[in-house]
């Protein structure tokens, strides 16, 4: 349940974050909100895998983060479709940007980093 109640703010987060309501630079707005989207991730596998290390839950969210960035690379009729969609980009993203690499780290980092010392 924490972890659904965490998941729904950090996409609240994220999505106020990028709206534009909060006056930030474009490049804080970006990659910070690229590192909420990948500690969104980070969360969502903590939920499904409770019970998992905090080392494979970072690690399954890093691989999945960099796999979705990576599959922006791909682009065929059907997929881009997809990712015309409001839900399709915001989890798909559309364009392919090796910056955000390190802005998922951070995210799944930071996520990692608050567990460890909420758990302490």
């Amino acid at each position: 349940m924490l972890y659904a109640l965490l998941a729904l703010a950090v996409v609240a987060a994220g999505l106020l974050w990028r709206s534009g309501l909060i006056p930030l630079p474009s490049s804080l707005s970006k990659y910070g909100g690229d590192a909420l989207w990948a500690l969104m991730v980070f969360v969502g596998f903590g939920f499904l895998l409770p019970h998992a290390s905090k080392l494979v839950v970072a690690l399954l969210a890093l691989a999945f983060s960099s796999g979705v960035e990576f599959s922006q690379l791909y682009h065929t009729p059907w997929i881009d479709a997809v990712r015309a969609t409001l839900p399709g980009r915001l989890v798909l993203g559309n364009t392919f940007n090796w910056p955000d690499l390190p802005a998922y780290v951070l995210g799944i980092g930071l996520g990692a980093w608050a567990e460890w010392r909420l758990r302490e």
